[in-house]
């Protein structure tokens, strides 16, 4: 029952994140930095702190008693995190929500998977899982089996986004849905998005003695002797530190481009129509912060590693080519595109499959898994 309640909270942590660009597409009027900003003070400064009140008792005192140490090294990795999200939401204008976070999250789910096991080979930690360990356990071969059959979906899902480069360009073809479709720029975004995602990996292991607190003060609270027993909020606090980062460098950013772009009008612009822009922004921003808020429920489940990781990104990148094919991204393109597409989807959702079984045959006197986390 661990197991499937793990996978469930996965999948609506996965759907969040895979939906959260949708409703900035109701936005009218502002420009791309406008919108994304007022977005990201919802996902990155309101919201945290709200969902970590309502379920971590005395968060900010856990803060507080944490060495500044931790506290910048923390905020640091969230500073690096934050340009990989900024990143992503650019990655997402030029290749669209499903190629986009199809190949951004990807690179995110092998670098977070894996950079942390082999960190841990050199480095060993008590309860950390390392590269090693992954490969001479059968349930640890089972997972990087499923790492590697979810790059294999990638990869084809990324050939099915150069076959439907091909086909909108030909003569005739329909026009696509996505206006600021351009695939060489996306691609490049989306490598830098990919790489730089996965810092919030090392942003959760940094300010790991923060969730240990809330972990601690949980089990003091509701008298839990089961060492296997995990509180499904602990990480909610950390989150709070690595989002100041997130927010530092999308901030710095957008109002930059507010400058160049001479859109800081787009606030206060009666011309447009603000008040369902603010709501629609703020609703995006909220179903952003989602995702983190259920990873850390499914990980308590399922261990915070590279098997919640894949799962997490897995099931982020089925949503998003769902949303895809609902919003016509692919409309146009040929039949064999859209197979391939498919094709992609189907695989990776063997991944999912594969890498649910390795966890599940996890003996349970096993390590806590790798702590990785990371996106969008």
């Amino acid at each position: 029952m661990e197991v499937i309640f793990g996978v469930i909270f996965h999948f609506i942590g996965g759907f969040a994140s895979g939906s959260f660009y949708i409703p900035y597409k109701k936005v009218k009027g502002w420009a791309w930095e406008s919108f994304w900003i007022v977005g990201g003070i919802f996902s990155w400064l309101i919201v945290p702190p709200v969902a970590a009140y309502l379920t971590v008792p005395h968060f900010a005192d856990i803060i507080r008693a944490t060495n500044g140490g931790i506290i910048m090294l923390t905020y640091f990795f969230g500073l690096l995190w934050g340009i990989g999200g900024l990143t992503y939401g650019l990655g997402v204008r030029y290749l669209g929500v499903s190629l986009g976070s199809t190949i951004i999250l990807g690179l995110c789910s092998v670098f977070g998977a894996l950079v942390p096991a082999v960190y841990y080979e050199f480095s060993p930690k008590a309860g950390k899982d390392s590269i090693g360990m992954l490969a001479t356990t059968h349930w640890g071969q089972l997972v990087l089996v499923g790492i590697v059959v979810c790059v294999i979906g990638i990869v084809i899902c990324g050939r099915a986004g150069t076959l439907k480069e091909r086909d909108l360009n030909k003569e005739g073809a329909a026009v696509n849905e996505n206006k600021d479709y351009r695939f060489g720029m996306g691609i490049f975004v989306a490598i830098v998005s990919g790489v730089l995602s996965a810092c919030f990996a090392f942003g959760i292991d940094a300010g790991a003695d923060m969730a240990n607190a809330a972990n601690n003060a949980w089990r003091i609270t509701e008298h839990i002797t089961d060492p296997t027993r995990n509180f499904l909020y602990k990480n909610n606090v950390t989150y709070i530190v690595i989002l100041w980062g997130g927010l530092t460098t999308n901030f710095i950013w957008c109002m930059i481009l507010n400058a160049r772009n001479k859109t800081f009008g787009n606030y206060t612009d009666a011309k447009t129509p603000l008040l369902k822009n603010y709501i629609f922004s703020a609703l995006a921003g909220t179903t952003w912060f989602l995702q983190f808020f259920f990873y850390g429920m499914g990980e308590s489940k399922l261990g915070n590693g590279a098997s919640s990781w894949i799962l997490h990104m897995a099931f982020i990148i089925l949503i998003a080519n769902m949303w895809g094919l609902v919003l016509k991204e692919w409309k146009g393109v040929s039949k064999k595109a859209l197979t391939t597409v498919i094709i992609g989807i189907a695989t990776i959702i063997l991944s999912v499959i594969i890498v649910g079984y390795g966890n599940s045959v996890k003996p349970a006197d096993a390590p806590a898994t790798a702590q990785v986390q990371t996106i969008k």
